[in-house]
């Protein structure tokens, strides 16, 4: 199980949020109230995080989040992302196994007619 989890800064605009995090170049977002804006930030993360590592990219160490300077309208907040539980979700796609079983697991399984194919 890998998570990971960065800061995020969330600036205060006349109508929602706007969000970025500072170690990952490009990965920003926006959201109308301040529960649109967590999911987004969930959001935004999951998939910048999912394609560095489907890219082979070097994922960049999260900084302290004491030592971000923000001003008087933003404020930081720490986003997780589950590896494990985003693959769950989002990556369905099928791959074909062929295995060997031992032949009394064979005729066990037929003998309670188990289908193997699906």
């Amino acid at each position: 199980m890998k998570k990971f989890i960065y800061p995020a800064i969330f600036v205060t605009e006349e109508e929602g949020y706007s969000i970025f995090f500072p170690d990952l170049d490009g990965c920003h977002t926006q959201g109308e109230n301040l529960e649109d804006a967590l999911d987004m930030a969930k959001d935004v993360l999951s998939i910048y995080i999912f394609d560095m590592l489907e890219d082979k990219k070097e994922i960049p160490k999260p900084s302290n989040p004491k030592l971000i300077k923000i001003d008087k309208k933003s404020f930081v907040y720490l986003i997780e992302f589950d590896l494990l539980e985003y693959q769950k979700k989002y990556d369905n796609k099928v791959v074909k196994k062929t295995l060997s079983i031992p032949n009394w697991l064979n005729i066990r399984v037929e003998e309670l007619n188990i289908n193997f194919l699906h």
